[in-house]
Order: C-alpha cells, then sequence, then structure tokens
C-alpha cells in the first residue's frame, strides 16, 4: 500500500552550510544530525540532507514514496517501466529505501519503515 509522498531527500555538498540554512528554512531543530545525513520532521514530512547524494547520482530533490513492501512496490513499478536506479539497501534500523527512475528519467524514491 501506497502511503503518500512523505519524504523528500535533497542533495548537498556542504552539510553544515545546508543544515545551517534548512534549520531557518523550516523552524525547527534536526532529528537526525550526522556527518552522513542531516534530518527534519515537520508535521508528517521528512526531510533530509545527504552529502552523498551527488555521488549516489542525485542531481535535484527525491521524493521518496512511504510503502508497506517495498520489494513488491519495486516489481510492480519495474514492470510499469521504471528502471532501478538503486536497489534495496537497508539504511539503518530496517528502513530500506530504493531509486528509480520513469521512463522519462525522473528520479523518485520508495521507503519501507520499519
Amino acid at each position: 500500500m501506497n502511503q503518500g509522498l512523505k519524504t523528500i531527500i535533497y542533495p548537498v555538498k556542504d552539510i553544515a552550510r545546508a543544515k545551517t540554512l534548512y534549520t531557518k528554512l523550516l523552524g525547527v531543530e534536526p532529528i537526525m544530525d550526522q556527518p552522513f545525513y542531516v534530518g527534519y520532521r515537520l508535521a508528517d514530512q521528512d526531510i533530509g540532507l545527504d552529502p552523498n547524494g551527488h555521488k549516489q547520482g542525485m542531481t535535484m530533490p527525491v521524493g521518496y514514496w512511504n510503502v508497506d513492501d517495498i520489494q513488491k512496490t519495486l516489481k510492480s513499478l519495474q514492470d510499469a517501466g521504471a528502471q532501478v536506479h538503486q536497489p534495496v539497501k537497508d539504511v539503518g534500523g530496517g528502513k530500506l529505501v530504493a531509486t528509480l527512475k520513469d521512463p522519462d528519467g525522473n528520479l523518485f524514491g520508495l521507503i519501507q519503515m520499519p
């Protein structure tokens, strides 16, 4: 089941500078503040800053759709014409993510919460 677009990840080059800007923009402190990821929660929206995003092919923010079964959803989307950009991986604590490209080359993500 698709739970909606609840996570947006921004690729950043300077995590400290980006954290300063997004903390001001969002008006909240990060709920996760690590050298490899800074995450915010604003209402039901998760916003992340990824200093490794550019290395992973992110050229702009990527929206992640929250799903109940990432493997099943991934297969269904591949059958519908999506191409896997980054396969499913555990990013910590059982949280699974994957990125795909639609037939027009637009990047989007899937996320399954533990």
